[in-house]
C-alpha cells in the first residue's frame, strides 16, 4: 500500500523507557500480563520484514477483535543484505527508531500480551543474534526470528476471514521486501484447514530493486525476473496436481503484499489509500496484469505523482510487479482477493485463541523445501 503510518502516541522512548515498559507488561518481553487480574486484556502484533516495520494493538470483541492502535513504517532493514550478508548500520537505526514508537504504544495501551516476529531479512543476516540482542536492549522488544514455515501459517491465519466459503483450496502468497511465500491450503471437514504445501523463495522486492536498480528496469530485465520466479512457481505447482480443482473454479487466489494493495488501490481508482475499500475487494487478474504493466512503463517521479504510491514505495514496486506477473502467469486464476492483513492479523488469533476452532494443520510430507522436524501431521 502507500507508504503511510500511524502517528498518534508516537512519541519515542529511550532503553530506560522501554525498559519500565516491558517491566509492567511482563518478564522476558514476552507481554504476558496479569490476564487474571481483572482489567481487559489488550493484545500487541509486531511483525518486521525486510522492508516494513508494522504494529497492531488490538482487544478481543465478538468478531474476532477490535484494533485500538497500529504503527508502520517502511525502515527497508534488509538494506544492502544481499551483498554483504549483514544488516547495516543505518538500517539498524531506522529500524530501532520504529521499533521505540511500538514500544511506546504497547505501553500506553497497557498491553497485556504481545508476540514481535521478524523475518527474512533477519533469518539471513550474520548479525541477526547482535541485532537482536541490542532491539531487546534498546527498545525492550524481544524479537522471534520465524522460519518461513511459521511465517506461512501466519499469514495464512490472518487471511482466513477472506477464505471463500464456496471454495475447496486456497492459494496465499504474500511478495515481501526479501522473499516471497505461497502456501496452498485445503478446507477439510469441520471447516478447519490443512497447509498442504508451501514455498519460500529468497526473492522480494527489496532485493530484486537492489539487483536490478530501477533505473535499468527494461523489459528485458523485467522478463528475465519474471522469468526466474516462474520457473520455481510452476515447479510448486506440478507438485500439488491441482490442474482440475483450477479449471472447475473451486481455487481462490489470495494476495497479501504492498504490491498487491497498492496496485488494488490503483485499479479501483482511490484518490488515497482506503483500507476498507482494498482488504477483502476482488479484482480481475488481468486487470492487475494490465496495471502493472502500466505503472512498470512509468519513471520512477511519475510512479511517485500517482495517488496510493508516493515516493517510498515508487521504486520497489516495479519488482513487485515483476514477481506479481510471475505468479498470475504460474496460477491463471479469474480474479485474485485482495488482503490488507496477513502476519500480524494471524498472530492477534493466536494470541486471543482458547480453543481448537478454525485451526490450521501442516501437511504430512516435509518436501525439499520444509524444514526437516516437519515430519508428521501436526496441529498448529
Amino acid at each position: 500500500m502507500a507508504a503511510k503510518e500511524d502517528m498518534r502516541s508516537s512519541n519515542d522512548v529511550g532503553a530506560q523507557g522501554a525498559s519500565a515498559i516491558f517491566e509492567k507488561l511482563g518478564s522476558n518481553g514476552s507481554g504476558r500480563g496479569p490476564l487474571g487480574s481483572g482489567r481487559r486484556s489488550v493484545f500487541g502484533a509486531l511483525d518486521l520484514g525486510t522492508n516494513n516495520c508494522r504494529l497492531l494493538v488490538a482487544t478481543p470483541n465478538a468478531k474476532g477483535f477490535r484494533v485500538i492502535d497500529a504503527f508502520s513504517r517502511i525502515v527497508r532493514l534488509g538494506e544492502g543484505l544481499a551483498s554483504h550478508g549483514y544488516l547495516a548500520e543505518a538500517a539498524i537505526e531506522r529500524t530501532i527508531e520504529a521499533l521505540k514508537i511500538c514500544a511506546a504504544k504497547l505501553g500506553r495501551r497497557q498491553a497485556t500480551r504481545t508476540r514481535s516476529v521478524a523475518t527474512e531479512a533477519c533469518r539471513l543476516a550474520e548479525n541477526r543474534s547482535e541485532f537482536v540482542d541490542r532491539v531487546r536492549d534498546e527498545t525492550g522488544i524481544a524479537l522471534d526470528i520465524i522460519s518461513p514455515a511459521e511465517e506461512s501459517r501466519l499469514a495464512v491465519l490472518g487471511c482466513r476471514a477472506l477464505f471463500d466459503p464456496n471454495a475447496q483450496y486456497f492459494l496465499v502468497f504474500d511478495i515481501g521486501g526479501g522473499s516471497t511465500e505461497m502456501t496452498c491450503v485445503e478446507r477439510l471437514p469441520n471447516n478447519h484447514l490443512r497447509i498442504l504445501d508451501w514455498l519460500s523463495l529468497p526473492i522480494g522486492v527489496v532485493r530484486l530493486s537492489e539487483e536490478a536498480g530501477t533505473d535499468r528496469w527494461t523489459s528485458k530485465t523485467f522478463s528475465g525476473a519474471a522469468g526466474l520466479v516462474r520457473t520455481e512457481l510452476e515447479r510448486f505447482r506440478s507438485g500439488l496436481g491441482l490442474s482440475g480443482e483450477l479449471d472447475s473454479g473451486r481455487v481462490q487466489l489470495i494476495g497479501s503484499s504492498g504490491t498487491v494493495t497498492t496496485l488494488a488501490s490503483v485499479a479501483l481508482g482511490l484518490e488515497r489509500y482506503d483500507r476498507t475499500k482494498v482488504d477483502g475487494s476482488s479484482i480481475k487478474s488481468r486487470k492487475m496484469q494490465e496495471m502493472a504493466r502500466e505503472i512498470c512503463a512509468l519513471s520512477d517521479e511519475e510512479r511517485a505523482a500517482m495517488p496510493c504510491i508516493g515516493p517510498d514505495r515508487a521504486d520497489l514496486l516495479v519488482p513487485g510487479c515483476t514477481i506479481l506477473e510471475s505468479i498470475l502467469n504460474a496460477w491463471p486464476i479469474d480474479k485474485i482477493t485482495i488482503a490488507d492483513r496477513g502476519i500480524r492479523e494471524g498472530i492477534l488469533r493466536g494470541l486471543m485463541s482458547n480453543d481448537s476452532s478454525g485451526q490450521v494443520i501442516m501437511a504430512v510430507d516435509a518436501g525439499t523445501h520444509k524444514p526437516s522436524a516437519v515430519n508428521e501431521e501436526t496441529v498448529l
